[in-house]
C-alpha cells in the first residue's frame, strides 16, 4: 500500500515520541530536549537525545537516529505498515486505504477571464439580475447590497454548536434558507454574481500565474501564496487593519502571525489564482453552489493563518468585522493537509519562543494577546474541543497544563469536557490547573485591563484539578442532603476510574473529596487554619469583616438573630412580675450597633444595602462592597483582602458558615460580659437578672455546639 508523504509527515509530527521512547528508557528534561541512556546500545552515561519540537531522536554514542516510525520499526520490530497503523491509532490521523488524497493538484493554463465592459441596463434587467445582459459593474453593486444576507456556513465553538460537517459539506444551499430575496433561484450565491474587490495590485502573487506553468501544483505552496495575498490585502484595506489596531495588535504581531484580510467579493481567489481552481477547491476555500457557481468561503473577514508544527500554512480562520454577522468565526474545512482535530493554533509560534509552560485558551485573539504580552505557550483548538493526543503532547512538554475557559455556562462545560478527556493521560507526575478570570474577562480583555503581570499572577494561582472538581460538582448537588453528597461522590468515582492504571491520584482524590464531604466541621477547621496561616494576629472583628466580604450571603439571615433563635434566647421564660417591669428594649436581640464596632457595622450595613446588586464572582463582589464603605474601613480592608482571598481559595474553602457563626458567637459572648459589668457598676437588678439568664442560654448553646463537633471528630 502506498501512503502519501504528507500523511507520513503528519503521523511523525503528531506522534508522542517522548512517551513512545519512554516505554523503553528513562528520559529526563535537558533544556528544550530530553536525554537518557540509549535503548539501542548499552551505556552508562546518557548520550541519547529526543527533540520534541522536531519529533526526532539521535544517539551520539552509536549514531542511531530517526523519527517515530523509524523507532517503532528499528526498536519494537514492527513492519512499516504496522508502525504507521500504530501511530494512526495514537494520533487519530486516518491513513487512507488507497492513495486518494494528495498534496498535488492539476493546474490549468487558461488565462483569467477578462471583464466585459459595463453596458447600460434596462429597469427589467435590474429587476431580474439573473438576466445574461446584466452588466458586471451592476453585479458588483448588487453583490454588496445582498452581502449582509449571506448564509452561515460554519461555527467556531464547542460541541453545543452545529457539527462542522453539517455546517459545511452537508448544508443545502436552498433559496428558502436565505430569505425571500432570491425567489426565482434555487442556488446561492445567485447565478448572476461575479467578483468584486478582488484585491488587484498584488503583483507578487499574480506574477506566478503568468508565463510557463508546471502542470502540477502543490497545496502547501498554494496555501503560502494565499496567505501572502491575504496579508497584502491588510495593507490596502484600512478598515480591516483598523480592526486589529483597535484590538491593540502591533505591526510586529501582524508579521509574526501573518494576519491578513479576505476582501469583499464572491470570487476574489479565483480571479487571483485562476490556474489553481482545483487546488482552491481541494482546500475548501472555494465552494460550489447547487447551480454550479463557484464562490469563496472567506469574504470580508480578517484572516488568521493556521500553521502546522513545521510552520507551514495549512488553513485559515476568518473573523467577521461586524459582531452582528453570524457566524462570527469560520475555519477552512479539513483538507489533505489540514485536520482540525490535530492542530493547535499558536503552537508553532510558541515553540519558536521556546515556551516552557502551556495554557489552553478559547480564541485566536487570546493566543495573540498573550504572545504579544510576552506570555508564550498559549494555544487554542480549531473550533472543536481539545483532544487526548493534544493534551498528552502538551503535558510532555511541561508536566503542568493550565486550561483557561470563560466563566459562563458554555465555557465551564467546555472546561469539564476537557477535564474528562485529559484524565486517561494524567499520570501521577502530570497536573491540570483551571483558570477562570474575574469579572467575565478572557485573556485578551484581562491583559488590556490589568496588564501582563496581573495575567501571570492569575496563571500562577490557577485552581488545581482536585479543587476544581469539588467546586464544579458542589454547585450542582445539594450537599446539605446525604443524597446530594452520594451523587457527588458517585461522579467523582466515575471520573477517577478514567485515570491511568495504578494511579495514586485516584485514591488521593477520592479520599480528599470524601473528607470534604465530612460536613461543616471540616470546612470550618480548614477555614480557621487558613485564617491562622494568613494572619494570626487579626482581631475577631477584622476576621469577621473579611469573612463577610468573602461570603456576603451570610447576611441574608442575620447571624446574630439566628444565634439568638438557636440558643432559645428569643423565647426567654420570665416570671410575670419581672416581665411586667421589663422594657421591650431589654428583651430584644443584640444588634450590630450594640457591639460598638464602627468598621464592622459599616461592612454589615453596606453589604445588607447592596446585597441584591453584588456580582456573582467572589472577588468582584468584595471590591464592589469595598468601594461603598467609609474610606477608613476601605483602607484597612484593602490591605488584607488579597492575601485573605488567596489563603481561602488555595484551600478550596467554599463555605464560611461555621466560621462566621463561631466568630459572631465570640463577639456576642464578649458583648454580654461587658453588658453585665456595666450593669454591676450601675445597678439595675431586673436588667442584670435578664442579661445573666441570656448569657447562660448562650453559653449552654455554645457548649452543646462544641460537644457536637467533638462527637463528629470521633465518628468521621
Amino acid at each position: 500500500m502506498s501512503i502519501p508523504n504528507h500523511i507520513l509527515e503528519q503521523l511523525n509530527s503528531q506522534a508522542d515520541l517522548i512517551s513512545i521512547i519512554g516505554r523503553h528508557t528513562t528520559l529526563k528534561r535537558a533544556g528544550n530536549e530530553y536525554k537518557g541512556c540509549c535503548p539501542f546500545h548499552g551505556e552508562k552515561s546518557p548520550s541519547f537525545y529526543v527533540n520534541p519540537q522536531k519529533n526526532i531522536y539521535h544517539c551520539f554514542g552509536c549514531g542511531v537516529g530517526g523519527n517515530a516510525i523509524s523507532f517503532l520499526r528499528d526498536y519494537e520490530s514492527l513492519t512499516f505498515i504496522e508502525a504507521v497503523n500504530e501511530l494512526s491509532k495514537q494520533t487519530g490521523i486516518e491513513v487512507p486505504q488507497e492513495e486518494q488524497r494528495n498534496v498535488s493538484y492539476q493546474r490549468t493554463k487558461q488565462p483569467p477571464t477578462t471583464k466585459p465592459a459595463a453596458q447600460p441596463i434596462s429597469k427589467s434587467q435590474a429587476d431580474n439580475p439573473s438576466s445574461p445582459h446584466t452588466s458586471f459593474d451592476n453585479q458588483e453593486q448588487t453583490s454588496h447590497t445582498h452581502y449582509a444576507e449571506q448564509p452561515a456556513y460554519d461555527s467556531h465553538g464547542y460541541d453545543d454548536y452545529p457539527p462542522l460537517a453539517a455546517s459545511y459539506d452537508l448544508a443545502p444551499y436552498a433559496a428558502e434558507d436565505y430569505g425571500s430575496n432570491y425567489p426565482n433561484d434555487a442556488s446561492y450565491p445567485p447565478a448572476w454574481l461575479s467578483d468584486s474587490d478582488s484585491g488587484m495590485g498584488f503583483d507578487s502573487v499574480n506574477s506566478i500565474n503568468d508565463g510557463a506553468l508546471d502542470q502540477e501544483g502543490n497545496l502547501y505552496d498554494l496555501l503560502e501564496q494565499i496567505q501572502q495575498f491575504y496579508q497584502h490585502n491588510l495593507t490596502t484595506h484600512p478598515h480591516a487593519k483598523h480592526y486589529f489596531l483597535s484590538r491593540g495588535i502591533t505591526e510586529d504581531t501582524f508579521e509574526t502571525f501573518g494576519l491578513g484580510y479576505a476582501p469583499f467579493g464572491w470570487q476574489h481567489l479565483e480571479h487571483q489564482f485562476p490556474q489553481d481552481i482545483e487546488g482552491l477547491k481541494a482546500l475548501g476555500l472555494v465552494r460550489q453552489s447547487e447551480s454550479g457557481r463557484d464562490y469563496d468561503l472567506l469574504r470580508d473577514r480578517v484572516i488568521f493563518p493556521i500553521r502546522d508544527n513545521q510552520g507551514r500554512t495549512i488553513g485559515f480562520g476568518g473573523r467577521a468585522l461586524d459582531d452582528e454577522v453570524k457566524p462570527k468565526y469560520i475555519n477552512s474545512s479539513d483538507s489533505p493537509v489540514f485536520h482540525k482535530q490535530h492542530v493547535l493554533y499558536g503552537y508553532y509560534e510558541s515553540r519558536q519562543q521556546r515556551a516552557d509552560s502551556w495554557l489552553v485558551v478559547e480564541g485566536y485573539m487570546d493566543v495573540i494577546a498573550l504572545y504579544q504580552a510576552g506570555i508564550y505557550g498559549a494555544v487554542a483548538s480549531m473550533g472543536t474541543a481539545i483532544n487526548e493526543s493534544q493534551i498528552s503532547r502538551l503535558l510532555t512538554l511541561n508536566p503542568t497544563l493550565t486550561l483557561s475557559f470563560d466563566g459562563d455556562s458554555a465555557g465551564q462545560k467546555a472546561a469539564w469536557r476537557t477535564l474528562e478527556v485529559a484524565l486517561p493521560v494524567l499520570s501521577d507526575d502530570k497536573e491540570l490547573r483551571f483558570l477562570t478570570l474575574p469579572n467575565g474577562h478572557d485573556p485578551d480583555t484581562f491583559i488590556k485591563a490589568q496588564g501582563s503581570d496581573a495575567m501571570r499572577e492569575q496563571i500562577i494561582n490557577a485552581m488545581p484539578l482536585s479543587q476544581y472538581i469539588f467546586a464544579y460538582l458542589s454547585e450542582r448537588h445539594d450537599l446539605s442532603l446525604a443524597e446530594g453528597k452520594a451523587k457527588l461522590m458517585s461522579q467523582v468515582r466515575s471520573l477517577t476510574a478514567a485515570l491511568p492504571k495504578g494511579s495514586s491520584f485516584r485514591y488521593l482524590l477520592n479520599n480528599d473529596i470524601y473528607q470534604k464531604l465530612g460536613g461543616r466541621r471540616n470546612q470550618n477547621k480548614d477555614a480557621k487554619d487558613a485564617l491562622l496561616d494568613f494572619d494570626g494576629e487579626m482581631t475577631i472583628s477584622q476576621q469577621l469583616q473579611l469573612c463577610f466580604l468573602f461570603q456576603p450571603r451570610a447576611l441574608l439571615d442575620d447571624p446574630i438573630e439566628s444565634i439568638w433563635r438557636q440558643a432559645g434566647i428569643h423565647d426567654l421564660q420570665l416570671p410575670a412580675h419581672i416581665r411586667q417591669k421589663t422594657s421591650a428594649d431589654t428583651l430584644r436581640p443584640l444588634a450590630w450597633q450594640d457591639l460598638q464596632d464602627n468598621e464592622l457595622l459599616d461592612i454589615v450595613s453596606t453589604i445588607t444595602r447592596c446585597l441584591k446588586y453584588l456580582p456573582a464572582d467572589v472577588n468582584a463582589a468584595a471590591h464592589f462592597v469595598m468601594s461603598n464603605v467609609q474610606p477608613g474601613t476601605q483602607e484597612n480592608l484593602s490591605r488584607s483582602w488579597s492575601g485573605f482571598y488567596r489563603a481561602l481559595t488555595a484551600r478550596n474553602i467554599l463555605s464560611l458558615d461555621g466560621l462566621i457563626e463561631e466568630l459572631v458567637s465570640q463577639l456576642l459572648e464578649r458583648s454580654m460580659k461587658k453588658k453585665i459589668q456595666d450593669l454591676i457598676k450601675n445597678p439595675d437588678h431586673i436588667k442584670l437578672a435578664i442579661v445573666r439568664k441570656q448569657t447562660q442560654l448562650l453559653n449552654d448553646w455554645l457548649r452543646a455546639q462544641q460537644a457536637e463537633q467533638s462527637a463528629q471528630m470521633t465518628t468521621v
